[in-house]
């Protein structure tokens, strides 16, 4: 689960620097979204990279999804009988946090493949044309809706889940626990911004 969580946070970084491009202009953006369905030509084909990866990130879900369950119903089979006092209120929203935050993101990304990948439920959509897709896409009020909502939900799953990462790698210690839990807190917030910064830009005017 730590394995996949970190996977999937590399690619969170390169998409959100990825996303900001569309604040230099249609002409940039788009000629980065052409970029990517170049790499490792010669060797693959157009668009092979991104097929591979999209494979690899879906697999990623899966088996972080997985991986979430058998953790949870471990937890239950050790312990079958509740605890007489309440834990930690603290623990207990972060266990909620990430739960339903996990459950909000699995569906988000379905939708945002067939929003924006597909172009299936997105009627403005045309294909080779990112620049004006996202420009139109985040038009809409309730795509705006759904994409900050999950957005907020990504910033608080980064945050638990990036210390219990940390934890399960072995890579805390009494030394370094106040550095991982400040870099949890950078990684959330900035990627949040990051990714809830184009959506808001649309809607302001500052890109269109």
């Amino acid at each position: 689960m730590a394995g996949t969580g970190v996977l999937m946070l590399l690619f969170l970084v390169a998409h959100m620097l990825g996303n900001l491009k569309v604040f230099f202009g249609p002409e940039e953006f788009n000629s980065y979204a052409g970029w990517l369905r170049t790499i490792g030509e010669p060797v693959l084909h157009a668009s092979w990279f991104l097929w591979l990866q999209r494979f690899g990130l879906i697999a990623c879900v899966v088996l972080h999804g997985v991986a979430a369950y058998q953790l949870s119903r471990r937890d239950l089979a050790a312990r079958p009988t509740r605890y007489q006092h309440r834990p930690p209120a603290r623990a207990s929203y972060a266990t909620r946090t990430m739960r339903w935050g996990g459950v909000i993101l699995a569906l988000f990304i379905v939708w945002h493949i067939l929003d924006l990948t597909t172009l299936t439920v997105n009627p403005l959509g045309k294909p080779h044309h990112p620049y004006e897709n996202v420009v139109a896409d985040f038009q809409v009020w309730y795509v705006n809706v759904i994409y900050i909502v999950a957005m907020l939900a990504l910033g608080f799953h980064i945050r638990h889940g990036f210390w219990s990462a940390a934890q399960t790698l072995g890579a805390n210690s009494r030394d370094r626990d106040r550095l991982l839990k400040v870099t949890a807190n950078v990684l959330a917030v900035a990627l949040t911004a990051g990714f809830i910064a184009v959506p808001v830009a649309v809607m302001i005017g500052v890109v269109s």
